[in-house]
């Protein structure tokens, strides 16, 4: 008799809870070393079948103390989100009802959530109805799905049929950028075949921005280029905006392409406090941004918004005699780059429906006041140095070493040190960057459990490491 899902199911259940309920009490970084992590997990592989309620028991058992609790309330290193309530109850029902959630002959319920869900989030973003969206694994391929739209319009207005004729012998084109962009993008520019020598770096102002001049002198260097200009929505260190109301009418008026990196900063418009922080964006062609940060669905979720339906689905539609397409309904495969994908759009919808819109900006909100108060009272600390007080969720501080003497690598040395000190607590977990030639403490502030008790138990932990000299920040 085949085994039924019951046992594994409530077992599974049991393990999860337990998990979740621990967030609070137990430490945020891992403890398992690697070597403990085989030792269980490395079993041979067996030549009989097993019962699936061991199965899961001893998976849960096996990982502990591997996990990151990077849901929690207590984790800061990077923009992590943790998981709503009802998304990640969305989230289980998507995997029991298994949809691929490429067509909507083989799913019309995930189909029609999809399309919901994408209209919810042109709202909540503030970009037009008119706009093509997808639902991709996260905002690496959400930049993927945009600059392929991209590259497709750029070189059809050029009488090049990229989707057909490919790269070889196109007019070639640049992406300018300032210098601060994140690592998804040449990632990106790699998959697509543009290159990473199409980008050209244009200088910004001391705060990481383009400048209207810089932009300018760069567009007009190249006037005949097909140029795609990209612009930042939330840096990742120090969560600074470009000047989108006058940097994209520029662009425009060259003829260029304006994509968006929103990969958390773009939620800022959800939020009638940091709504003029976007001023603008709406008129840019693309934009991508994150559903697992901000939005706080399990991952994997990205969303891509494109300004131009036509290119997008020119860029990524595929059809086949054998598949049974949709005239009016969506048919999701011809918008994203997956042919069979997990139907991710539900956790979306229940996430959108558990907090609504004013739940919302209450989250970005709260996010961003947590992230001040961190910033600024571990900064405030004796033996620490505030770099950058957050204008929305990201922060910046410093260790520097004592003594007069002391060197920029000794205050780099500190300050890794400090942050691997906090880690090692338990108490809470901070991620390093290097900013200006300096290493920092980067703080990020994007997950739903984050509380003012979180925020007191963070700089306590960072302040005992600061008063012993063994760098010991455990608890009292």
């Amino acid at each position: 008799m085949a085994p039924t899902y019951t046992a594994a199911l409530e077992r599974a259940l049991r393990a999860s809870l337990t998990y979740l309920d621990g967030h609070d009490d137990a430490r945020v970084s891992a403890t398992a070393t690697r070597a403990e992590l085989l030792a269980r997990l490395a079993r041979p592989l067996g030549d009989a079948p097993m019962d699936p309620e061991t199965v899961v028991d001893e998976l849960a058992a096996d990982v502990e103390g591997g996990l990151t609790r990077s849901g929690g309330g207590r984790f800061y290193a990077w923009v992590i989100g943790g998981s709503l309530p009802a998304a990640l109850a969305a989230d289980w029902l998507t995997s029991a009802w298994d949809q691929n959630a490429g067509l909507y002959a083989c799913s019309p319920a995930a189909s029609v959530v999809e399309e919901v869900a994408g209209a919810w989030l042109q709202d909540l973003l503030g970009l037009p109805a008119s706009t093509g969206f997808a639902l991709v694994t996260g905002c690496q391929m959400a930049h993927f799905t945009c600059l392929a739209a991209a590259r497709q319009h750029l070189l059809a207005r050029r009488d090049w049929d990229v989707e057909r004729r490919g790269l070889t012998g196109a007019p070639p084109i640049r992406l300018l950028t300032n210098a601060q962009y994140h690592g998804t993008l040449p990632r990106a520019l790699r998959h697509l075949g543009l290159g990473t020598d199409c980008i050209v770096t244009a200088p910004s102002d001391d705060a990481g921005r383009l400048t209207v001049p810089a932009l300018e002198e760069a567009l007009g260097a190249d006037p005949d280029a097909p140029t795609i200009v990209h612009l930042q929505a939330g840096d990742i260190n120090t969560g600074i905006f470009e000047d989108f109301t006058t940097l994209i009418p520029l662009a425009h008026a060259h003829g260029a392409w304006v994509h968006v990196d929103g990969a958390f900063g773009l939620w800022a418009a959800a939020s009638p406090r940091y709504r003029h922080l976007v001023a603008g964006v709406a008129a840019a062609d693309s934009w991508a941004t994150d559903g697992h940060k901000w939005l706080n669905v399990p991952y994997d979720c990205g969303y891509a918004f494109v300004a131009h339906p036509e290119a997008q689905r020119a860029a990524m539609s595929q059809r086949a005699s054998y598949l049974t397409h949709a005239d009016e309904a969506r048919d999701q495969m011809e918008w994203t780059p997956e042919f069979s994908r997990r139907a991710r759009a539900f956790a979306t919808y229940a996430a959108i429906r558990q907090l609504g819109r004013t739940g919302v900006a209450d989250l970005v909100n709260r996010c961003c006041d947590h992230a001040r108060a961190l910033a600024t009272r571990i900064g405030a600390l004796h033996g620490a140095e505030l770099l950058w007080e957050p204008i929305i969720n990201q922060g910046l501080v410093r260790f520097p070493a004592d003594g007069p003497d002391a060197s920029p690598a000794d205050h780099d040395r500190r300050t890794d040190a400090v942050i691997a000190a906090v880690t090692a607590s338990g108490e809470a977990f901070f991620s390093g960057t290097t900013w200006r030639g300096m290493r920092c403490m980067r703080m990020s502030v994007s997950g739903w459990m984050t509380t003012a008790n979180d925020v007191d138990r963070a700089v306590a932990a960072v302040r005992r490491c600061l008063e012993n000299p063994a760098g010991d920040a455990g608890r009292p």
